[in-house]
């Protein structure tokens, strides 16, 4: 779960910049987890092998997700065109409602998460003898992940309040979006 989950891509990315925003860290944070952790139960415990049997299931959670990581990096790529990186003008945050939306779309409508914690991880668990243990563990795995990433970029924030920086982060971002979701439209 841990080789999965630190793959940089929207979710990752949104509470990363949520973390050098020092804004609503720890809703974000812990939504990512508990999202993951029902996730990867469902897949060990059934939803998994649901999914296996019926790919039309995952059609419409692929190309909304790519249609979704796109205006995503698109957002991204006009924050790095502009140079108007909340962080790096000292600009308002969202509220914590439109963040919370924002990290559940990123979360729920993006086929990465599905595919990896469902499928892959479901696939893996349903195998094992102990399989509330294994959906336990890679639920920690996750916990632990969003947590250092959330909690790191806070501590690491003033050194990363440079406009340029954030001009670079966000042109990273749309890039690997953009990537991922033409990823998911040529399957």
């Amino acid at each position: 779960m841990a080789g999965l989950i630190v793959a940089i891509g929207a979710q990752n990315a949104f509470v990363l910049r949520q973390g050098l925003l020092r804004a609503h860290v720890a809703p974000v944070v812990a939504l990512c987890a508990v999202s993951d952790a029902l996730l990867v139960f469902a897949g060990v415990f059934g939803l998994g092998q649901v999914l296996q049997a019926a790919p039309a299931l995952m059609a419409p959670l692929r190309w909304a997700g790519a249609a979704y990581l796109l205006w995503f990096g698109a957002q991204a790529a006009r924050r790095a065109w502009n140079g108007t990186s909340a962080l790096a003008a000292g600009g308002a945050t969202q509220g914590r409602a439109a963040v919370l939306l924002t990290t559940a779309a990123l979360t729920w409508l993006n086929p990465h998460v599905w595919l990896d914690t469902v499928l892959l991880i479901g696939a893996l668990g349903a195998q094992h003898a102990q399989r509330g243990a294994f959906a336990a563990g890679a639920a920690t795995a996750s916990l632990m992940w969003f947590t250092a990433l959330g909690v790191g970029a806070a501590v690491l924030a003033p050194r990363l309040a440079q406009p340029r920086t954030w001009r670079c982060i966000d042109t990273l971002v749309a890039l690997a979006l953009a990537a991922v979701a033409w990823q998911l439209l040529a399957a």
